[in-house]
Parts: C-alpha cells; structure tokens; sequence
C-alpha cells in the first residue's frame, strides 16, 4: 500500500501528530471530511484547527467553478507556505479533475482522487514514504468508490449534521464538470444511512441534512421500486426521537406528488425546499440539458405551494450562462418573485475548461454576468423581505445555532425549520429547541423573544 511519512511513535509519544481537514465546497465534502478526520484520530492523530499549525493537512477540494480551481490552489499554496514542515494531501474534485497540476505544486506529497479519498487515514502510515511515482493515487471513478465503513460521531461546533446518502451524477449538465469529477449516481444502503442517522441523534443532534450530489436520483440504480428518496426518508422516520431532516439541493424533476405527500404528513420534514433551479428561462435550461422546463418548475413549486402554504424556498440561480438574452434573463428574475426563491444563490457562470458550454461562441461579458448577479440578489432580497413581514408576530420553534455575545445584547443565532434565520433575545445552548415569538424582521435575519408554546 501506498502512504506517506507522517512520524507517529508507536510508544508512548512525547509529541502526538496533528492533522488538519480543510474543506471547500460542498456538504458532501463536509460529510467525507469528517470521515477522514475521525479516520486520522482513529489512528493516533490529534484532531488540529484548519487555521493553526499541524503536522498534516488534508485539503478537500472542490471543482465546480474555474474560480473555486482557482482559490483552491491559491489554498494549496497559503497552506504550504505557512506551513512548510507540514506533510500536505489534496484530495476531492479538483484532485480527481487536475491530479497534474495539483501534484506539481512544490510542497504537495500527495494527490487523492474521490475514488480513494476515505482511505486516507490508511494511505497515511509511518512506515513509509512516497515515491515519486506513485504520488497520485487515482482510480477510474466510474469502476470504483469507497462506501463509509465507520460511522461520524457528530460535526465539532455545528449543531446539525450533514449525511451523504448518494454518490455522483447521471445528468451531465453542459456547464457542469461534477459527474466527470464524481462518477455516475450510486446510492448508499438504507441500513446504514440509519445507522448514521441514529448514531447522530443519539448523539443529541436535533437536524440532519440529507445531502448528495444529486439526491433525487436516490434509489434508480437499485433494482428496487420501492426504494427512492422518500422511501428512504419513510425509513429514517422510523427512528423515534424529537428531530428534523432537512434535504439538501434537489432538481424540480424529483419533487414528486410522493414527497409532498410525505411533506405534508410529517412534521419532522423541514418546510423548505432548496431547487437545483439554475434559470427560469426553458431555452436556456434546454442549453445547459437541464432535466426540467420553466413550465415543469412552476408546476411542481405550485404543486408544494397548494399543499404547504408557509413553504420557504431556495434555489440555484447561474447567470450569464452563454446567449443568454436580456429577456431571458428576466425570465429568471420573474421565476424568483414569482416562485417565492427567498434565497438565491446566485453563480456568475464561468467557462469551465472541458465542458460543452464552455465552446458555445456567445459568450456574455463580465460586465453583465456581474449586473445580473447583483438584479438577482437584489430580487431575492425583495422576496424575503416580503415573506418575512408575514411571519413577523407567529410564534415558531428555532434551533439554535450559535451564541452571540455582544457588549449591550445576549443574544442566540438559531433557525427555523422553514430555513429562516432568526435572532433570539437570550442565552441558549447551542444546539436545543426554543419556542420563540417573531417581533421583527430586519436585514436578513428575523428576530425573536422567548415564547411559552
């Protein structure tokens, strides 16, 4: 096997190593992150902050833009530069897409594809060292993955937890690199995603977030009509406990009448839905092979509208993809007002060298792509400010997030299950549920006093 010097005594240490996990990207980085974290600390490693010193670092990549490559390496360099005794591992998807150029950076020792990169605590021994040749440990993505073979005991200083429950893409998308990157969709066991999920609630996590790469398609490579993404769900139901399972990004196509059903019936699902949405506009989502039309996502969000009425929407909005119109451009911004996006994550699309769109001649300019970002934004912001005036005097249940100690105010950061952010007036332990009265809403941030439901 394969490893790197790491110098872990195998007596009683004087010094015990240190390893750093340095994520970017997205949840299921985080999850995978995790993985290898507790994996390291299995094998003798002191867990280290991502911002002090350590004797490794582990830097989880991500891929999805050309500038996310571009901090990345950017990160690659700061790490190595401040650093310069640390033994440095690049792993996650710019790592699987660039291993080359990750592996020329002076100062990387290795280079983990997404194939293997759960196996890094085992690539790191004090047995061995690398040779040159065998630096980059990468394989065929579509023939092989490492499935978790440990359970995550919780996310230090978070209060809810992410859970990988699918790996890779079908889709292909033409601005997108992530399915070359990840592989194809394979979905993990339903016995041990419930596994993991007890583990965190017994662990006193009161949220977990079903997360993937494309979580809709859960279930379509096993030959089972029964398990799918709310079959899964159904099945995490089952474990007894007061907690709420929160879905990450999800394409319209999987809103299903089964998951609404499943929305509405339960009040352990949060109200709030994030839709892999990119534009509003139907050429323009033709062009970039997205699953859906305009007309498919208005009818699925007024399917989940007719039935849940405080239902709190996010989505993906990418702007400036290539010919897009001023006019079709608005079509997005009346998708946002229209469909009630209270929070757009709003991309500027950049080409992304080997990809289809990244050859497509009609370019948008800078310019533009920066002015439609800030109109999108801008039209986001209006939403909520209009959703939030109606939740302004309800009383609700927040989770708490975090505390924030200010010179005049004690005050607490939670959520609700509909996504809202709210201030609670109060010192509450991170973590814990709070029945709060909404009194204001002000800049993005609702804000709450303690309430008796």
């Amino acid at each position: 096997m394969t490893s790197i010097h790491v110098d872990i005594p195998e007596s009683q240490p004087r010094h015990q190593s240190s390893a750093a996990v340095i994520t970017l990207g997205c949840k299921v980085n985080t999850f995978e992150s995790e993985h290898i974290a507790s994996g390291l600390e299995a094998r003798g490693f002191k867990r280290a902050p991502s911002n002090e010193s350590a004797d490794l670092f582990v830097i989880n990549t991500c891929t999805v833009t050309a500038e996310a490559d571009r901090q990345t390496r950017q990160l690659i360099r700061r790490t190595i530069r401040n650093h310069p005794a640390a033994k440095v591992v690049v792993t996650g998807c710019y790592a699987e897409i660039a291993p080359e150029i990750c592996a020329d950076i002076p100062g990387v020792d290795m280079v983990v594809g997404n194939s293997r990169k759960l196996q890094i605590p085992e690539l790191i021994t004090h047995r061995n060292c690398s040779e040159e040749s065998s630096k980059i440990q990468i394989e065929d993505i579509h023939k092989h993955i490492t499935i978790p073979n440990q359970l995550i005991e919780g996310y230090e200083g978070k209060s809810r937890a992410f859970i990988q429950v699918q790996q890779g893409c079908d889709q292909g998308c033409t601005f997108c690199i992530i399915h070359t990157a990840r592989g194809p969709n394979r979905s993990f066991s339903v016995p041990m995603i419930k596994r993991q999920c007890k583990k965190l609630f017994d662990n006193d996590y009161k949220e977990i977030v079903l997360s993937g790469v494309d979580i809709g398609s859960y279930g379509s490579d096993i030959d089972d009509d029964v398990v799918n993404l709310s079959g899964l769900i159904k099945h995490i139901l089952q474990i007894e406990g007061d907690y709420q399972i929160r879905l990450s990004s999800i394409d319209p196509v999987h809103i299903t009448d089964q998951l609404i059903d499943l929305m509405v019936s339960e009040d352990r699902i949060c109200k709030h839905l994030h839709l892999s949405m990119q534009s509003g506009n139907t050429l323009i989502l033709k062009r970039m092979k997205r699953r859906a039309t305009r007309e498919m996502i208005y009818e699925r969000v007024g399917a989940l509208r007719k039935r849940l009425s405080d239902l709190v929407l996010s989505a993906d909005v990418l702007v400036g993809f290539p010919t897009e119109s001023d006019q079709q451009f608005m079509d997005t911004i009346k998708a946002i007002d229209e469909l009630e996006i209270a929070y757009p994550h709003v991309f500027s699309y950049s080409p992304r060298e080997g990809t289809p769109a990244s050859r497509i001649p009609s370019q948008v300019s800078k310019e533009v792509k920066k002015s439609r970002s800030k109109i999108a934004r801008d039209q986001g912001a209006l939403v909520w400010e209009r959703l939030a005036k109606k939740i302004v005097g309800r009383d609700g249940r927040v989770l708490i997030e975090n505390k924030i100690v200010s010179k005049e105010l004690d005050q607490s950061l939670g959520r609700m299950s509909n996504y809202h952010p709210v201030v609670c007036n109060g010192v509450f332990e991170t973590g814990t549920w709070q029945n709060i009265k909404i009194v204001k809403a002000e800049d993005g941030y609702l804000e709450g006093i303690p309430s008796e439901v």
